[in-house]
Formats: C-alpha cells, sequence, structure tokens
C-alpha cells in the first residue's frame, strides 16, 4: 500500500483526509509528462492561453465557498480569510491572463547595412513549484498563472500541511480546459521532492515560497544544472510610527497586518517601532482594538484568530513571549494560549509586549505568531537602524502624515516591499519580492513573467 499523508485540521486536530504520496518514480514521471507537453504547449498561441487561463480563474469564482471552507479546514485561518484568498488567488490568474498577449520582442537598429537584428522572448520549459501552507491557494497561482501564460509547463508540490485547496485548484484548472501534463501536482517530503526537482534535466526553472534556510539549499542544488530561480524567502517586517503619524489607521493597519492568518504570513509586522512621544497613545489604541479580535475556529461566525499551524510554530511563539518578558518586556494583552498537545491544536491570544529591546530573540527571529512586540526611537535614522537590521528585506511598513519623512523612509529602508500608511500592499498587479536574504526575483505585476522567459537574439545577415 502507498504511503500516505495525513491532513489534519489544525483547530481540532482531527484527520480531514489522507492523500497518496508519490514515489520517486512518480514525481519523475510527472517532470517528464510536463517536459513533454511543453513542446505542445508552447506552440498555444497567447490567445488561447488567455482564454484558457481566463476559464480557469472563472472557475475559481463559481467554487470560492467549497475551496475556502476546504483552506479553513487544512490551514485554519478564518473563513473570511480564506474566501479572500480565493478571490486573490483568481486575481492572479486574470492579470497574467492578460500578460499572455503583451510578451512582446522588438528589432533593433543594426550597426550596418546588411544586417537586421531582432529579439523575441520564449518560455523557458518545465517550471518546478515548491508553496507553503499559509497561503496554499493564492501562492500557487501566483507561480503557475505566470508560467502558464509564458507558455511554460508546471508541476508544483504543495505543503504537506496544506494540500487540499491547491489540489482543487488544479483540478479546476483542467476542468477549465488546461491540458492535465501542462499543469500537474505532485505530493510528499519537501527535501525529497526538492532534491528531484533541482537535479532533474527535465525542469528549467525552480521557484519557492518558505523558509531562507529551505531556499538556499534548493539555490544551491539548482547550481548544478544552472538552473533559473525564484525564491520568495523570510522576512522580517518592521512597522514604525512616526510622531506626526494618524495614530487610529496606524492602530487599525498594524492589526491588518500583524494578525493575518494569526501571524503567520511573511510580510506580518514583527517589530513595531514607535516614537517615544506617542508610543503610550499608540499602544492603547493598538490593544483597545485588538481586544476586538475573536479567537477560535476559523468555521465559527466572527472568529479573526485561528489556530497556530503546528506545534513547532506554537512552540517557537511561547519561547519568544518568554524570552522577551524574562528581559523586562511588558505584558499589555495576551499571552494566553489554549494548546492540547494530544489532541494536535494550538490556540495564541493576540498578545502585544511593550518596552521590547534589541537583546530579544522577538527583534531578530521572524515570530511567525500573533504577537505584536513594541520598542521606541527618538530620531527617525535611529528607527531605520532598527529596521534595517536584519539580514531580511522583504516587507516594511510605516506611517507619517509628513511627505519628506515618509520619501526619506522610501528611500532608506532596505526592503522589496514597502506599505506608507497601508498594511495591505499585496497586489496581483504588483511586483512582491524581498532584498537581501529575502529573495530573488518578484512575483506579480510586468515583472512576474519575466523569469519564466527567455530572451532570444537574432542576428541575420546577407541582406545587401
Amino acid at each position: 500500500m502507498a504511503d500516505m499523508i495525513k491532513v489534519m485540521n489544525p483547530a481540532t486536530g482531527e484527520l480531514i483526509q489522507e492523500i497518496k504520496k508519490f514515489t520517486e518514480e512518480e514525481v519523475t514521471e510527472a517532470l517528464r509528462k510536463g517536459k513533454e507537453s511543453f513542446a505542445s504547449w508552447k506552440k498555444v498561441n497567447a490567445h488561447e492561453r488567455a482564454r484558457l487561463l481566463n476559464a480557469w480563474a472563472s472557475k475559481l469564482h463559481e467554487n470560492k465557498q467549497e475551496i475556502a471552507e476546504l483552506m479553513t479546514l487544512e490551514n485554519g485561518k478564518p473563513l473570511k480569510e480564506s474566501e479572500g484568498e480565493v478571490a486573490y488567488a483568481a486575481s492572479f490568474i486574470e492579470w497574467y491572463a492578460e500578460e499572455a498577449k503583451r510578451i512582446y520582442g522588438r528589432t533593433v537598429p543594426a550597426n550596418t547595412e546588411s544586417k537586421r537584428i531582432i529579439v523575441q522572448k520564449e518560455p523557458i520549459g518545465l517550471v518546478a513549484a515548491i508553496t507553503p501552507w499559509n497561503f496554499p491557494a493564492a501562492m500557487m497561482t501566483r507561480k503557475a498563472a505566470p508560467a502558464l501564460a509564458a507558455g511554460c509547463t508546471f508541476v508544483v508540490k504543495p505543503a504537506s500541511e496544506t494540500p487540499l485547496s491547491g489540489i482543487k485548484v488544479i483540478e479546476l484548472a483542467h476542468e477549465a480546459g488546461i491540458p492535465e501534463d501542462v499543469i500537474q501536482y505532485v505530493s510528499g517530503s519537501g527535501s525529497e521532492i526538492g532534491k528531484l526537482f533541482t537535479e532533474s534535466g527535465y525542469v528549467r526553472k525552480i521557484t519557492f515560497t518558505g523558509s531562507t534556510s529551505v531556499g538556499k539549499k534548493l539555490i544551491e542544488g539548482s547550481a548544478s544544472t544552472v538552473k533559473n530561480a525564484t525564491m520568495e524567502l523570510g522576512g522580517h517586517a518592521p512597522l514604525i510610527v512616526a510622531k506626526d503619524a494618524d495614530l487610529d489607521l496606524a492602530a487599525k493597519q498594524t492589526i491588518a497586518t500583524k494578525f493575518r492568518n494569526a501571524g503567520q504570513t511573511c510580510v506580518s509586522a514583527n517589530r513595531i517601532i514607535v516614537h517615544e512621544d506617542v508610543v503610550d497613545e499608540f499602544a492603547e489604541k493598538l490593544v483597545e482594538e485588538t481586544r476586538k479580535l475573536k479567537v477560535g475556529n476559523g468555521l465559527e461566525e466572527n472568529v479573526a484568530i485561528g489556530p497556530i499551524i503546528n506545534e513547532d510554530g506554537y512552540d517557537k511563539i511561547v519561547a519568544h513571549v518568554k524570552d522577551a518578558k524574562q528581559k523586562g518586556a511588558e505584558v499589555l494583552l495576551g499571552d494566553e494560549y489554549d494548546a492540547n498537545q494530544e489532541k494536535g491544536y494550538f490556540f495564541v491570544h493576540p498578545t502585544i509586549l511593550k518596552n521590547v529591546t534589541t537583546d530579544m530573540d522577538i527583534m531578530h527571529e521572524e515570530t511567525f505568531g500573533p504577537v505584536a512586540p513594541i520598542t521606541t526611537f527618538k530620531q527617525i535614522d535611529e528607527a531605520i537602524e532598527i529596521a534595517n537590521d536584519t539580514p531580511f528585506g522583504l516587507a516594511a511598513y510605516y506611517f507619517t502624515n509628513n511627505y519628506k519623512t515618509g520619501t526619506y523612509l522610501s528611500e532608506q529602508l532596505e526592503y522589496g516591499i514597502l506599505g506608507w500608511n497601508d498594511g495591505g500592499p499585496s497586489a496581483a498587479h504588483a511586483p512582491f519580492g524581498g532584498m537581501k536574504e529575502s529573495g530573488l526575483g518578484r512575483e506579480g505585476g510586468l515583472e512576474g513573467i519575466e523569469p519564466y522567459l527567455e530572451t532570444k537574439y537574432i542576428s541575420i545577415g546577407d541582406f545587401e
């Protein structure tokens, strides 16, 4: 009997479903099929690819409720957030359906009358993707949509914790008319399948969203075959509140970025850096708004904070809070837990810490949970220094109504994504990605299709 992967409900610890774990031979066969189908898919004209992508997006909208409920069951996020993710996932497909028709080449004036120079774009080949558990649908379509739009074929390994909603999305692609060998999934151990992906001669591109440590291994493994790599890796996002900020807006937007998916997102604010003159007022507003967040099973009405995905994630959160308290942090709210190791569910209530200092672990490690640590600054350069003191550079947020301060921050912060008075900057039509150890390349926007294309230069002689 084949090995099976148990998909559990993190809110209850109950088994949802078992799915088959692919053998090495089956993974290799999927890659072979993807490589072979590339020969025909790349010839499908751009308008037809666009039509099929739009049909796929329509399927997601039609099945939004089913996908969202499945996502909440396996991931734990509130149902409203899951519904939002389905729409977000569809938006990438819709965006790249249009971009499929805008893959342009160009002619270049030659330096002699006897030549003509043409530059054209061609799909790179078979793409292998590994996607995370926290956004199981959107992180897959953010990769698959530009790949298919460019004329590439696609094989994805969804996270073992949350494979079901992603598999459903792929099944809907097939229902929409996209050939089965053009977009496929495989399931199993990330390390084992990652090694098969990086070593395979069938695969021409690797795309991954997840931790920096795993991303580095995939980059290293891809070196032997010089694969193109797009990496959206870890973050440690700062959120700066300037003295002149609208504190009501800042508090609400801090909650939006900090507590979405129980803080388990790569762009969650991890360090709240507030001017010392307004820290008390800001903290009071943040506590007041955060108290309103209901913790529980994401399928229950009005729940805003679901469970932590697993025990390892829970243990890290608890350790960060404990370390901060031991080093002098004040708990303004939370530090409450509802965990049952035997049953397999772990809830952390929204926690706000004040008087946080730079010697605390929470200021240097990504917590990935609903904990908001507040520290202070006097001068804006001090805030910038704290914000940039990390090897990561994915997302950063700042709140100021002074255009000079805002512009200065935009130029000094070493991050690929900035939210100025905005806690939710992500969009399908904008480039998403990080600096430093937070990644390589961009996903979304005009930039998002480029990694799936090769540039070919043709010099034509003998025109005299």
